[in-house]
């Protein structure tokens, strides 16, 4: 299957089984800068690609700096 622009094709379900009809939402640690970018997930943590930053577990952290989920805030455009 090929990806359209925004996304894994028109409503086609993600490898992650999310919907991407929409531009997907990033969210920056605060402490490190760090990215979570959905599309990509966090595998060494556990997190599959696909998965969005609501559905990730409450006790993840940051990959590079170990802050907690409530410390990340969403990237605005």
């Amino acid at each position: 299957m090929s990806r359209s622009p925004t996304g894994w094709g028109d409503g086609q379900a993600s490898p992650g089984g999310g919907r991407y009809n929409m531009p997907v939402e990033q969210w920056i640690c605060e402490p490190c800068g760090f990215i979570y970018d959905p599309e990509e997930g966090d595998p060494d943590g556990g997190i599959p690609p696909g998965t969005a930053f609501e559905d990730i577990p409450d006790d993840w952290s940051c990959p590079v700096c170990g802050a907690q989920k409530d410390e990340f805030e969403k990237l605005e455009d």
